[in-house]
């Protein structure tokens, strides 16, 4: 065992060596790896700063309130009458002011993006007082908060940085009614950053909504109270209304885009794996070429075919390692945290959100590698292994 250990790695060391010697199809496999790799976990990231974006938001003690049958707040509609009972279940935390439920109203409207100019969806929230209370990580960072029964809204910051013409002090015009931009929230990255909100009782006649809502977010007395919240709202003879968990929502919300891109990128990966293991393989293959002679002589001086395997295949795991370690280093410091925005297929509207590199990407990565470097090197170590010893001398 011992002796089969010590030929291993003196046979790994010798071709690890002369990797030198072989630079220019070496370092054609290390960026063709990288090049795998940094595609792939870039692409990756949109998916998971999406999905992070949305499910960061979301709270286990807290509930949201829908018509029954909805699937989002869009297609969703709640009278005065029945936001008031929601407000007054029991299960609801209350506050100074009264229970901490916000009844909402959401609506689209189009602002343009800094990058192209052209205009986009982003939400437009009517929200009431309570709404502060109920997503406590909101925090004004500039400005101040828009006062009720005013033309007033505050920004998301995403929503600032991402869409034109929000900053502090400038005005815009939705619904036949001009708005003045009073203030800049952040929510701690998750999705009200992408969002502008208002009061609801200015919003409702700016869209000829009357008295109607779409949506109550309720904070629970705990996680543990929504099960009685929900029982009690659901079997209410004067509601029909869906009860869910804010957490559950934006889970839900955040899977169908997260497994487009997920499948997207890993189809692009694996389409750019194939040239890059064909670099592999002719790397590999240019290395036992080169190495006929060395090969030839360990093997008369009593080296096993096992080590040459090994030797083989260690380079090129090696190569493939170090292509995946840059890719993964070129994906996080060019992308990690890049602030982007793309469709919400679930509301319509634009979601800004940050690029995730995570370390379970980079550890995707680095295995995609590892499996690039394993098959490229695994038929030339074959070729080199079966390979006569006598047939390997004659050839130089």
């Amino acid at each position: 065992m011992f002796n089969a250990l010590s030929q291993v790695a003196t046979v790994t060391w010798l071709g690890l060596r002369t990797v030198g010697q072989r630079l220019g199809s070496s370092l054609a496999t290390i960026f063709g790896v990288m090049g795998v790799v940094g595609v792939l976990i870039v692409v990756l990231s949109i998916g998971e700063g999406f999905r992070r974006a949305l499910v960061s938001s979301g709270s286990d003690d807290t509930a949201l309130v829908l018509r029954s049958g909805s699937d989002s707040e869009m297609t969703s509609g709640l009278l005065r009458d029945h936001t008031r009972i929601v407000a007054e279940a029991p299960g609801v935390l209350r506050g100074a002011q009264g229970p901490v439920a916000s009844a909402e109203l959401y609506v689209v409207v189009d602002v343009p993006k800094r990058s192209t100019g052209t205009d986009a969806n982003v939400p437009l929230r009517g929200v009431q007082p309570a709404a502060f209370q109920v997503r406590d990580e909101i925090e004004i960072v500039e400005g101040r908060v828009f006062q009720p029964g005013r033309n007033e809204i505050i920004a998301g910051r995403s929503a600032a940085s991402e869409f034109a013409g929000l900053e502090v002090g400038n005005k815009k015009r939705w619904g036949g009614v001009e708005w003045t931009v009073v203030g800049i929230f952040e929510a701690g990255g998750g999705l009200s950053e992408s969002e502008i909100w208002c009061d609801v009782g200015v919003l409702q006649p700016a869209y000829r909504r009357g008295s109607t809502f779409q949506a109550v977010y309720a904070k629970l007395e705990s996680a543990a109270a929504f099960d009685g919240f929900k029982d009690n709202l659901t079997t209410d003879p004067r509601l029909d209304v869906k009860v869910i968990r804010e957490s559950e929502y934006y889970e839900a919300q955040s899977r169908t885009l997260h497994s487009i891109i997920t499948g997207l990128g890993v189809f692009i990966g694996l389409v750019m794996a194939i040239g890059a293991t064909f670099g592999a393989l002719n790397t590999m293959y240019s290395a036992v070429a080169t190495r006929t002679r060395e090969v030839a002589t360990l093997r008369a001086l009593g080296f096993g075919a096992g080590p040459v395997v090994v030797s083989i295949l260690a380079e090129a795991l090696f190569l493939s390692l170090v292509g995946g370690a840059l890719g993964s280093a070129v994906a996080y410091l060019g992308f990690n945290g890049f602030r982007a925005a793309t469709m919400n297929w679930s509301s319509f509207s634009q979601v800004a959100f940050q690029f995730a590199v995570t370390p379970p990407l980079i550890a995707l990565g680095t295995v995609f590698a590892l499996v690039i470097g394993l098959i490229g090197g695994l038929f030339p170590a074959i070729r080199a292994a079966r390979m006569p010893v006598a047939t390997a001398l004659r050839e130089l």
